[in-house]
């Protein structure tokens, strides 16, 4: 089975008709905030009334049941992945919140964090089996292949940048990276993948063989191919969120994102909004308490109510 093979079918494994909608918070690097922004998101929408299930997906590392103040769940990922459990529905633990439950990434077994494609595709197929309006995943960092293909099958698809030159460097490199990757999944761009590998593997400041030249090249060479790559990179439109912003300056950073890859991929990127710097993060870190439970005159209240509202109209 050929990359776009695999790819095709792990983007179809969660099908148009699942009950639930899967969102997918991913990062260009650890220490983002991207576990903070799950928990949180997912008390917003438990909180809301809807059903939630938050899937830790950081297979390295996983720590979203200390961010949901509960202790390490007897069952993980793990026992699903070795049959230990025969379904994913048996690794749900409930949480002290009400409408969210957890199911907790693998902590005993270091290789579960390279995924076979089998196991990847397992996960993703069971997803619609869960009993959830929303089913959320926190992903680990950077840019394996199980990142980016969790990422790509979500019905949305968000990022968590810090305002500092090497959050916003790896976030450029993760969109880079994922976009590379799903238009290898597109069996009709099969003949021109030596054309998108070129323009994948230009720098960002080359402004030669960008993506967005490849588009014009390929509809000059082939216009219906052209048509068919254009509509593909219209459907990738990732969301950001700013984390930690401290001024104007820092929030306006979101949209210089938004302008570069406009610019360089020639996708729209919805900037879904900002958290404030607070130092009650840590101290609910500290605590072993969900940050909006324990600090609920926190100014990051307000802000995820906004995120989450928006994010839910873009559905």
């Amino acid at each position: 089975m050929n990359l776009a093979d695999e790819i095709n079918k792990n983007s179809s494994l969660l099908g148009n008709d699942r009950n639930c909608k899967v969102w997918a918070i991913g990062g260009g690097k650890g220490g983002v905030g991207k576990s903070l922004v799950t928990a949180n998101t997912s008390i917003c929408l438990a909180l809301m009334g809807y059903k939630v299930v938050t899937v830790d997906l950081d297979l390295g590392g996983a720590n979203m049941h200390t961010c949901l103040g509960i202790p390490i769940p007897e069952k993980t990922l793990s026992d699903y992945i070795s049959k230990k459990v025969s379904s994913i529905k048996d690794l749900v633990v409930p949480t002290p919140i009400k409408n969210l439950q957890i199911i907790s990434g693998a902590q005993d077994d270091l290789g579960i964090a390279n995924l076979k494609q089998m196991h990847k595709n397992k996960i993703l197929s069971k997803l619609n089996e869960l009993d959830a309006d929303y089913v959320l995943l926190d992903l680990g960092a950077g840019t394996t292949y199980n990142t980016l293909d969790f990422f790509i099958s979500a019905d949305k698809g968000m990022l968590v940048i810090l305002p500092e030159p090497t959050s916003i460097e790896n976030t450029y490199r993760f969109i880079k990276s994922v976009y590379h990757r799903r238009l290898k999944m597109i069996e009709d761009l099969l003949d021109i993948q030596p054309l998108i590998n070129q323009a994948m593997n230009s720098k960002i400041s080359t402004p030669q063989s960008t993506p967005v030249d490849l588009i014009k090249r390929v509809i000059d060479i082939n216009p219906t191919m052209g048509m068919k790559l254009q509509a593909e990179i219209a459907k990738f439109k990732p969301k950001i969120i700013m984390n930690q912003v401290r001024g104007q300056n820092d929030i306006d950073i979101g949209f210089s994102i938004q302008s570069v890859c406009k610019r360089y991929f020639g996708i729209d990127i919805d900037y879904a909004g900002y958290l404030d710097y607070d130092p009650a993060v840590w101290q609910s870190v500290k605590k072993r308490k969900p940050l909006l439970m324990e600090f609920p005159n926190s100014k990051l209240v307000n802000n995820f109510d906004k995120i989450v509202h928006k994010l839910i109209q873009m559905d």
